[in-house]
């Protein structure tokens, strides 16, 4: 349109309207006729199609007419103008038989592009299953339509290659301390670029890391380059983008930390040797005997851990000797360093022979062994593990340990050189060989012999008879080789005499010498005279009379109650070998002029002096005798003393060792933290019965070294017919003072006074509460209860039915009265054994045992002799006094009384 037409219709707008109606009019026009033109579309409808090389793909060619039922011969022809055939129909052919067996190959194989019409259209498929390059082209799709008019339309196929990694290994191990490219190499077309990151940050060249075209190079590897690093490959002109993670760990190559240059084994025994190495992976470890180059793993008795390095060998012999290489291998390479093993031959003695020499005269004892190294010999005294030192010994110069060595063959001695012998030196020697493999033992004795010796017959005593009794002397000699022993009398061999009272029993080394001394000339010295090849030796044996004791000289009152007196006698000198055997003391009252009827008792020598059983107020005549193996003495000491009047008990003891754990006063300590359980042994009475005993006790505190107690707290108790009481409901870790008085018709007795101390309380009792019982306690209680629910039946069988067990034990124990009158006389056992349970399931109960070990409460009563009846009559002797004699002795801890031999009328006096 010109000017003048844009001047027209810009001046006209109605001009300007119509036309354009008229524009759009005929584009419905034209539009409509273009719907109505028969023609073929492609899908996908882009005139271009890109796809990378490998990949499959399908064009779909469908018929855009208004009748589709005139088109006729559709197809598609490929970028060589040929046509493209549909797919061949492939007639199935079973692969497997029945039984699974194969029968042919599976060969059926696609075309590498064919057609195909698509089930519910009237479009033709064009399938591609694997593009390539030379596929590349275009693509027409034809066909006829109402037999007159051909359609045709096309389509190009571009191809590129897509990216590939070539040569990308997901997981890549660097060598510590080197350089490594971590490898990434990719193809594609057109050229793809390479970029790196690390935990999502881009990697730049620089001093650490270099990018190239086939990795990236890490240079000089640590262990901290460790990582997950990403190979990025992009395609810009396809927009591809690929990525591939790549786990990089770095490893170390193996080293040898520990193989000494040698070592040793011994022959026989098992060995162990270590070859550890380091490196990432853990490396393994072989051993290797260079002289077979074997891999000791696979050899007989050898055993080795590839992880530890650990060889073992179960028994050592002399072919394992030799040079073995230790080989660590992982991944990154491999080490080898080599040993030595050397083995060793435990020593064996083969020469060691007991050995006799002369006292006074140099003995030596040789011991001979092998082995390898050659070993060191040493001796020792048999159950000393002392050992004598090479060269002159320092506590001792006679005595020298001479060593000799050959390494070559293995061999070494040693001997004991003992000057100037002596009789000490006799007894067994042990010879060690000692070597690194081990050592030997032999043992070996020295005989030293000398003359015979009687000094250990010196300091015995002399030989006592009497009354022509028989009595031995024994001669012992001491002597290497064994003595012959002579006996002489004043001057001539007894076996001269022909004397038929002095009998002759062995000649050595022991001999007796039996007299039988009818007569005072037998009461002799003797000579013992003992020879052998080295000399002569004699001693003089005496054979004295024995004679009683002599007098008592002095015996002295040293403690006085009014029913017993405490001596102190001194006793008369003695012959050695002839000690005091017992005390005997005779007494009677005063008024009483008869020793006949006098009371006797007797003492061991180291017991306490104490006659009890007298009356107060009362004067007594005493007289003393000592008694040894021959008899009692003569009565001696004619003494008077008088006992005082009656008078309150004496001081009770208490039966507790203390322990000294305060500075001013030892303190008891009970086992208990809530009860105490006091016992005491009877006092004196004095000449009144104690009737009861008066126990007082006060909890308390020192301060500043006073006692103070608290009296509001203190408890007072009587406690009769018992030497003990239990004090209960006491406080925990607390000290208390209990005086104890025995009590008499006239008074108290001065109080013994005790400190004791309870154990704390709380933590036990707070333990006890939290213990559980334990497996086997719980088993206790279950045993425990089937046990009474038996007896429960079984008493139940008892009383209704009169069977089961305990009536069996019923039936058993009915016996008439006779029977266990019978028992009782006779002391038949049933006496007093445990009492079996009745049927009235009653049984015998007895007091718990005291956890202390003390002696057991005494009755309290009169004293045993006196009572206050008897008082107002004159001293009686009982029926057979005489056979009533009593014998004390005292063996350190307690009192002993027994009757004794009769003495009295037949005493001398």
């Amino acid at each position: 349109m010109g000017p003048i037409g844009k001047l027209k219709l810009g001046q006209n707008p109605m001009a300007t309207a119509t036309i354009a109606a008229v524009v759009i009019l005929m584009n419905f026009i034209v539009i409509a006729s273009a719907a109505d033109v028969p023609k073929l579309e492609i899908f996908p409808s882009q005139k271009v199609q890109r796809k990378a090389v490998g990949q499959a793909m399908i064009l779909t060619c469908r018929p855009n007419v208004p009748s589709p039922n005139l088109v006729a011969d559709l197809q598609w022809k490929d970028n060589m103008n040929n046509t493209i055939l549909p797919k061949p129909h492939q007639i199935y052919q079973p692969v497997y038989d029945s039984k699974g067996h194969r029968i042919r190959e599976n060969t059926g194989r696609n075309p590498p592009m064919f057609t195909e019409y698509m089930t519910g259209t009237e479009s033709l498929a064009l399938i591609i299953n694997h593009l390539s390059v030379e596929m590349e082209g275009k693509y027409y799709c034809t066909a006829s339509y109402a037999t007159n008019e051909i359609l045709e339309t096309s389509v190009t196929v571009k191809t590129y290659v897509g990216i590939t990694w070539t040569n990308a290994p997901e997981n890549q191990n660097p060598i510590l301390g080197e350089d490594y490219v971590v490898r990434c190499e990719v193809k594609a077309d057109p050229n793809p670029t390479i970029d790196w990151l690390r935990d999502g940050d881009q990697i730049r060249t620089g001093e650490k890391y270099v990018v190239e075209t086939n990795g990236l190079l890490i240079r000089n590897v640590q262990e901290s380059d460790d990582g997950i690093y990403t190979c990025r490959a992009a395609v810009l002109e396809t927009g591809e983008l690929v990525e591939r993670t790549i786990r990089v760990e770095v490893y170390s190559r193996p080293a040898i930390t520990y193989l000494p240059t040698t070592l040793e084994a011994t022959e026989g025994k098992p060995f162990s040797a270590n070859c550890t190495a380091t490196g990432k992976p853990v490396p393994e470890i072989f051993w290797i005997k260079d002289a077979t180059q074997q891999n000791v793993a696979t050899a007989d008795r050898f055993q080795v851990n590839p992880l530890t390095g650990v060889l073992n060998i179960n028994s050592v012999t002399q072919d394992d000797y030799g040079t073995y290489t230790c080989i660590a291998k992982n991944d990154a390479g491999v080490v080898d360093q080599k040993t030595k093993l050397n083995v060793l031959i435990t020593p064996s003695i083969h020469f060691l022979y007991n050995v006799t020499g002369d006292s006074q005269k140099e003995i030596a004892l040789t011991c001979r062994a092998k082995g390898r190294p050659a070993p060191e010999i040493t001796f020792s005294r048999w159950g000393s593990d002392d050992e004598y030192a090479a060269g002159v010994q320092v506590d001792d110069e006679r005595i020298t340990l001479e060593q000799h060595f050959d390494e070559e063959k293995g061999e070494s001695s040693g001997t004991l050189r003992i000057a100037r012998a002596q009789r000490s030196d006799d007894g067994l020697y042990q010879c060690k060989a000692r070597n690194t493999g081990g050592t030997a033992y032999a043992t070996g004795h020295i005989t030293v012999q000398f003359p015979p010796d009687f000094s250990h017959m010196k300091d015995l005593p002399p030989v006592f008879s009497w009354e022509e009794r028989k009595v031995n002397l024994t001669c012992l000699a001491m002597s290497i080789p064994n003595a012959t022993i002579e006996w002489r009398w004043n001057g001539k061999p007894l076996k001269d005499l022909n004397d038929k009272n002095l009998q002759i029993v062995g000649t050595g080394p022991r001999s007796d010498l039996i007299v039988h001394p009818v007569a005072r000339q037998y009461y002799s010295v003797y000579k013992c005279v003992a020879t052998n090849i080295l000399g002569t030796s004699q001693i003089d044996i005496q054979l004295k009379e024995a004679r009683v004791p002599e007098p008592v000289p002095a015996a002295e009152p040293k403690q006085l109650t009014a029913t017993s007196i405490t001596f102190d006698i001194r006793s008369p000198p003695v012959e050695f070998g002839m000690p005091i055997t017992a005390f005997t003391v005779q007494y009677k009252e005063a008024i009483n002029p008869d020793w006949s009827t006098a009371m006797n008792r007797s003492w061991s020598p180291d017991s306490p002096y104490i006659v009890e059983g007298l009356k107060p107020q009362t004067m007594y005549h005493f007289r003393f005798a000592a008694r040894n193996q021959v008899g009692l003495g003569m009565w001696g000491v004619n003494t008077q003393q008088s006992t005082p009047k009656r008078s309150a008990p004496e001081e009770p003891k208490p039966l507790h060792s203390p322990v000294q754990n305060d500075i001013e006063e030892p303190v008891v300590v009970s086992p208990y933290s809530d009860h105490f359980e006091l016992r005491w042994s009877v006092p004196a009475d004095n000449g009144e019965p104690i009737d009861f005993y008066q126990v007082k006790y006060c909890p308390g505190v020192k301060m500043a070294g006073t006692w103070h107690e608290l009296e509001n707290q203190c408890q007072s108790v009587e406690v009769a017919d018992s030497t003990s009481y239990e004090m209960s409901r006491l406080a925990g870790n607390t000290y208390y003072r209990i005086e104890l008085r025995a009590h008499n018709i006239i008074g108290f007795s001065s109080p013994a006074s005790v400190i004791m101390k309870t154990t704390r309380g709380i933590d036990v009792i707070q333990m006890a509460e939290r213990q559980v019982l334990s497996s086997a306690s719980i088993v206790g209680i279950a045993v425990g209860g089937v046990l009474l629910l038996l007896f429960i039946v079984d008493l139940l069988c008892c009383v209704t039915i009169n069977m089961g067990v305990m009536a069996s034990m019923c039936r058993r124990t009915k016996r008439s009265p006779s029977e266990i009158d019978e028992e009782a006389k006779l002391g038949s056992p049933n006496g007093w054994r445990f009492p079996k349970p009745n049927c009235s399931g009653q049984l015998v109960k007895e007091p718990p045992p005291s956890p202390l070990p003390l002696p057991p409460p005494v009755k309290l009563g009169g004293s045993p002799m006196v009572s206050p009846s008897d008082e107002k009559q004159p001293l009686q002797t009982p029926t057979e006094s005489i056979k009533q004699n009593s014998t004390v002795e005292f063996d350190g801890k307690f009192v002993h009384s027994r009757s004794g031999e009769i003495i009295g009328k037949n005493s001398a006096v």
